[in-house]
């Protein structure tokens, strides 16, 4: 906790309210007809913060007017400049105005010492009364917004009430807790992220020891997994009630409200749960906004617990280099898509993923698994890529003697990778399959998630050219994720490349090398036509390539390539000659470019070279030089000899040709 106001940062966005018993001494001046300050009479101060003041007085002051204070407290006075920014009446039949104003930026550092001075001279009843005031204003009702206000109130009523150590306090707070919602139990868990579990750090009525379980489970998992609190009647709330932990326990539940507890980052942490209130079936509303002012507390009181792990399930609590399922990027698209996580996670309809080879779509597909409310069930993939089609519908379906497995992943995930590989018939089956949630010829109700992952345009192939059932499309897209490709998101480069080469270094026992400026210029440049995939390959060629270079500050172009140099372009310019090639002039490879979409035009309209012309907004003598320049490119590169004009009479045989038939 804060050991002092100099480590708490944004304790001017609260105002604390001053008593005429506390002894504040306060003058205010303001500016006469003569340009002079005088004193203004019966002013009486209502509040103050870091960076402004509240006083109430019976002289008329405008907004934006300019009042000096002279401000003292025991041993400390200061004289601060204001200006007016507000003024209301607290009563309308009073001639007294209240008026809010706000400091000079250079005055705030003499506001500071006031206002620590201030606080420290606060009773135990005041200093929790403020705490709770403050922490029910519509203002701060969230641990992001007064997290550090509630950190620096709960110091020092800690400090004013002198418990020793944060175990006792914990209690302390414990017992209030329970006597304050009249309930019979209450609990704190705090995550561990090496077992993945909500372990109670306190409890009252029962061994601590007793009390953990899987983060995903229960009132207190569902609380810590959406951050969202909850009041459960377990009676009427039966469904989302488990009573193993009552078995357990030897406790009967009856009532429960629960809330999130966060540290300083904003990560949810632990729970607090509090259980059985007294003479009634569930907790009130008032006890809802008490729980809120205790789950905040309580978050003051944990506000430094930072739990990281390497092997833990739970992706908010593991350090990402060290994970074995993560989105690593900064670029906008990484961004959407882990929000999209949030969204999608624990949902049952299925999922379409769509994008090029090699983007992490399977992995996308594994971390909405794990994270979803099916991460304790089974996660189980089929391949309709490559896959003889009757061992692919044994696969999917059974055949009488192995289970299916749609039948095996029951409660969980199963992945259908390339999807748009898949025969029409089986998608005319699956379909029917996951329209009535049942297997022919079997009673078993499915209980599963489908995702589907596609590098295909399965939408064209089902609109345009057949290939795909269009029911199946309709029902696999009711949700859809396309994720960019690596050449869109090259400011994730840099964190890619890291992330692979700490994980390459750590698995062939190597201490972690760097690249030079160089090789990642190089990095960058490349298209990566394989995506994540390829640069995953490349950096364990690059590692197994370079075992005893601290610094790796060449790529090897030879007999060992580093990258697939037979697919560095896009596939728009694979089938044109040379355009793939690196070493070609960019000038000659646009030639080549621009001569296939020539013809091509040329082509769609029946070799009539006008309408194609006419058709790319050049003239035909346009169309017919850059034929003749793009020819001599070919030819040159390909070695042959001759004149270039052969390809104009070429196509001038054709245009006959062509004539010739639409005349007949």
């Amino acid at each position: 906790m804060f050991t002092s106001l100099k480590e708490f940062k944004f304790f001017q966005a609260f105002r604390i309210p001053v008593e005429s018993s506390d002894d504040v001494r306060f003058l205010v001046e303001c500016e006469n007809e003569s340009g002079q300050f005088a004193y203004v009479k019966e002013s009486r101060l209502v509040d103050i913060s870091l960076n402004g003041i509240g006083f109430c007085t019976k002289h008329r002051f405008s907004i934006g007017e300019s009042v000096r204070f002279s401000i003292s407290f025991k041993k400390l006075r200061f004289d601060l400049n204001a200006i007016v920014v507000r003024a209301f009446s607290a009563n309308p039949e009073d001639d007294q105005i209240i008026y809010g104003s706000e400091i000079d930026e250079e005055d705030t550092g003499h506001m500071k010492r006031f206002i620590e001075q201030y606080l420290s001279s606060f009773t135990p009843e005041r200093a929790r009364d403020c705490l709770v005031q403050l922490a029910l204003s519509e203002r701060y009702n969230s641990a992001t917004e007064g997290f550090e206000m509630f950190s620096l109130l709960l110091n020092l009523y800690k400090d004013i009430t002198k418990f020793g150590n944060q175990e006792n306090f914990v209690n302390a707070m414990l017992e209030e807790v329970i006597r304050i919602l009249n309930a019979q139990r209450a609990s704190i868990f705090l995550i561990n992220p090496e077992s993945s579990e909500l372990e109670a750090v306190a409890a009252l009525g029962i061994d601590k020891k007793l009390l953990k379980f899987d983060y995903r489970k229960g009132i207190a998992g569902s609380v810590f997994t959406t951050g969202v609190s909850l009041n459960i009647d377990t009676k009427a709330d039966e469904i989302r009630f488990s009573q193993k932990m009552d078995e357990i326990t030897g406790f009967t539940t009856k009532s429960i409200i629960c809330s999130p507890i966060n540290n300083r980052e904003d990560k949810t942490i632990g729970v607090i749960q509090v259980l059985n209130k007294r003479n009634e079936d569930r907790f009130t509303e008032e006890d809802e906004k008490t729980m809120k002012v205790l789950s905040l507390i309580f978050s003051s009181v944990f506000h430094n617990f930072n739990p990281l792990s390497e092997n833990t399930l739970i992706r908010k609590f593991s350090t990402p280099y060290d994970r074995e399922h993560v989105i690593i990027g900064r670029s906008q698209s990484i961004t959407d898509l882990r929000q999209s996580i949030l969204k999608l996670k624990d949902i049952d309809s299925p999922l379409l993923i769509t994008g090029e080879v090699g983007v992490g779509k399977s992995l996308y597909a594994k971390i909405l698994h794990i994270e979803g409310k099916r991460g304790l069930n089974p996660w189980l993939e089929v391949y309709c890529d490559g896959v003889d089609p009757r061992v692919l519908e044994q696969e999917i379906f059974g055949d009488g003697t192995k289970m299916s497995k749609l039948e095996e992943c029951k409660g969980g995930t199963i992945l259908f990778h390339e999807i748009g590989f898949m025969p029409l018939e089986l998608q005319r089956k699956l379909t029917n399959t996951l329209k009535n949630r049942k297997i022919e010829g079997s009673n078993l109700t499915l209980d599963i998630r489908c995702i589907f992952s596609s590098s295909k345009d399965i939408k064209k192939m089902a609109d345009e050219t057949g290939e795909f059932y269009p029911e199946l499309f309709d029902l696999i897209s009711s949700s859809l994720v396309t994720m960019d490709p690596l050449r869109r998101r090259k400011l994730d480069m840099e964190d890619l490349v890291s992330y692979f080469l700490k994980k390459e270094c750590k698995k062939q026992g190597l201490l972690l090398k760097e690249l030079s400026p160089a090789v990642i210029d190089m990095f960058n440049d490349y298209d990566w036509p394989g995506n994540v995939a390829e640069l995953e390959r490349a950096i364990h060629r690059l590692v197994l390539y370079n075992p005893k270079a601290h610094i790796i500050s060449s790529i090897e172009t030879g007999s060992m390539p580093l990258f697939d140099t037979k697919n560095k372009q896009l596939q728009l310019f694979d089938d044109i000659p040379f355009a793939n090639d690196f070493k070609v002039a960019l000038k000659d490879r646009v030639a080549l470019i621009e001569r296939e979409m020539i013809l091509v035009e040329i082509k769609r309209n029946k070799g009539n070279k006008s309408k194609a012309a006419k058709g790319m907004g050049i003239s035909r003598e346009a169309l017919r030089k850059k034929l003749l320049q793009s020819q001599e490119v070919f030819q040159r590169l390909s070695g042959i000899e001759g004149p270039v004009e052969e390809i104009e009479t070429l196509i001038d045989e054709k245009d006959q040709d062509t004539d010739l038939k639409e005349a007949a």
